[in-house]
């Protein structure tokens, strides 16, 4: 099977249909920060709840790319895209005001189910009791008994937030990409996997297959929960969709969620090779654990960095 119709399949089987060609959105701040300036808005995707996202435009001209930016779980419902922008929560996730100030335009959306987009509290203090987590778990087993899945649903916005970042003219040309860690990684893993116009992609703690964790006993992340998926497929299938195109993935020989990223790799590798495209698919795995180090940061700022000097 080749690589245009393993995406055709996936695509499928995860109801990821047409990217919209426009999107809507509607601006509500504007804050200057140091070296980019940070645009609060919302956007549009599916359904009638419009998209809390912050964006980070560079004051240097002409930027170099964009990149969307999926947040991490962490089990801190009440942080999304303000951790990503450096406005709370950990400094080693404030991937957004590095890639700004470096020339790159940054999304950063709020994923289902937090900060701005939970059902009961907004903003980005906790919610009381379990009311955080229930909310993310119905978010997941609404739709599952309705013969949805929370994948697809967060597909389908990682394809409109792409949209708005493409329809930027300043961007006209340049490369963009997504980037995630934990579960923006997975998200970024899965929406590289069935768009095409993700030109590269990122994932940090987020190459773990499914057997190895139902062999395991590791926990699956809410939206990965997609019924009958790994009786067809697993993780090597999303990275050999993604080919030829730059990927990195980061993982930890202490992280659960990486635990068998090196047999991910063997798996995968051969689709970058048959395109003459090995270099394009790099894996770096350390001794750490789950957490983003310092080095990791660094090695993903680079990375990117290189995929402007590209173009």
């Amino acid at each position: 099977m080749s690589e245009d119709e393993l995406r055709a399949d996936l695509a499928r089987f995860l109801g990821f249909g047409a990217p919209p060609a426009r999107v809507s959105s509607r601006e509500r701040t504007r804050t200057p920060r140091e070296g980019y300036e940070e645009i609060r808005l919302d956007f549009a995707a599916e359904g009638a709840q419009p998209i809390p996202a912050l964006m980070l435009v560079p004051a240097v001209h002409p930027v170099v790319g964009g990149v969307l930016i999926q947040h991490q779980h962490a089990s801190e419902w009440h942080w999304g895209k303000s951790e990503v922008a450096g406005l709370v929560g950990n400094p080693l996730q404030a991937f957004g005001p590095v890639l700004a100030r470096r020339g790159w335009v940054v999304l950063a959306p709020d994923a289902i189910g937090f900060e701005d987009r939970r059902a009961h509290v907004r903003g980005i203090e906790r919610g009381s009791g379990n009311t955080d987590w229930l909310n993310h778990f119905n978010a997941m087993a609404h739709r599952l008994v309705q013969g949805d899945t929370l994948m697809r649903c967060v597909l389908v916005d990682a394809a409109a937030a792409l949209t708005l970042l493409s329809e930027r003219a300043e961007l006209a040309g340049r490369p963009i990409g997504t980037l995630g860690h934990s579960m923006g990684g997975n998200t970024a893993l899965f929406h590289a996997a069935v768009d095409q116009r993700v030109q590269f992609a990122c994932a940090s703690g987020a190459a773990c297959s499914y057997r190895h964790k139902l062999a395991a006993g590791t926990g699956i992340e809410m939206s990965e929960i997609l019924p009958g998926f790994a009786s067809h497929w697993d993780i090597e299938d999303l990275i050999r969709a993604t080919a030829p195109r730059p990927l990195l993935l980061l993982s930890a020989t202490n992280d659960p969620y990486s635990a068998d990223a090196d047999d991910i790799e063997q798996r995968a590798r051969g689709a970058y090779e048959a395109r003459g495209e090995s270099v394009a698919f790099v894996h770096l795995r350390d001794g750490g654990s789950h957490e983003m180090t310092p080095e990791r940061f660094t090695q993903i700022v680079d990375w990117i960095a290189r995929q402007a000097e590209k173009n």
